[in-house]
């Protein structure tokens, strides 16, 4: 009962103070445990080791705002889409949630501002800035409830940043869709981690490489698996639609390799005929 009287008058004594301020411009409230939100965009590189020796960073608050978020995207689209089954609300749901989109709703919050991290270059690796946007959505969790965690989802980044509709006809999963092809056209699609390594800021970059009836189609790397995988299948798809000469060996490929296998089992049927 007392909750929000108390909220009005810290919001009034904190008004126009940092980093209260801040925060208010991109979560539309003032925070109650504004150490949380600190916490919330303090990358790794910048750590603070606490009083009880736990070093302070976003990666436990990012652990559970990912978790948080998925909960609340699958609410959203649950009640949105009624008559929508299970695998269309899991594909929308990884689309809205996907790294890229999230990196990109950071920046357009403004949250890439107040990232405290001693990495020189954030722009090379902007998953510092999805991953900040998630630890966020567990400080408000944690400090407000589901409901209001809820509502900033929902009404500051869906409502103002993203268009449902269109997330509904854009082509984001890549590789669903590569493997989706390679089914249809009887092609084997193949991706494999061809390296891993480490940037100048120590964060691990994967390369991957994928392969259409043993062909290299296309590459690509990324701050993890998926993300590589991703882009891989991005180039393989491209590459699809506008080599015509590589799209006819890939289809001439899949028809040699499956007619074997055809011929074998018509002969196997024969022999046990007889």
């Amino acid at each position: 009962m007392l909750r929000k009287p108390l909220r009005k008058i810290r919001a009034v004594f904190h008004r126009g103070k940092e980093p209260y301020l801040s925060f208010y411009k991109i979560l539309g409230f003032y925070p109650d445990r504004i150490n949380l939100y600190r916490e919330a965009v303090t990358h790794r590189s910048s750590s603070i080791r606490s009083g009880k020796g736990r070093w302070i960073n976003n990666e436990r608050l990012e652990f559970l705002g990912d978790a948080i978020l998925d909960a609340i995207v699958a609410d959203i689209l649950y009640k949105k889409y009624e008559y929508k089954k299970e695998g269309f609300l899991t594909n929308m749901r990884s689309r809205i949630v996907q790294r890229d989109t999230l990196n990109k709703l950071a920046v357009e919050l403004g949250l890439d501002k107040i990232i405290v991290s001693y990495t020189r270059n954030l722009a090379h690796n902007t998953n510092i800035y999805g991953d900040a946007l998630e630890a966020l959505i567990g400080a408000i969790y944690l400090d407000q409830g589901y409901r209001v965690a809820k509502s900033f989802v929902y009404e500051t980044l869906i409502r103002q940043h993203i268009d449902m509709e269109s997330v509904v006809k854009n082509e984001v999963d890549f590789k669903s869709r590569l493997i989706e092809w390679g089914q249809k056209n009887k092609a084997e699609v193949v991706f494999e981690i061809v390296e891993s390594s480490y940037d100048k800021q120590n964060n691990p970059v994967f390369q991957s490489e994928v392969y259409i009836c043993g062909v290299e189609a296309g590459c690509g790397d990324g701050f993890s698996k998926k993300e590589s995988h991703q882009r891989a299948a991005k180039k393989a798809l491209k590459r699809l639609r506008g080599d015509e000469d590589f799209h006819r060996q890939i289809l001439a490929l899949a028809k040699e390799n499956s007619t074997p296998n055809a011929e074998s089992d018509a002969q196997d049927c024969d022999e046990k005929t007889a």
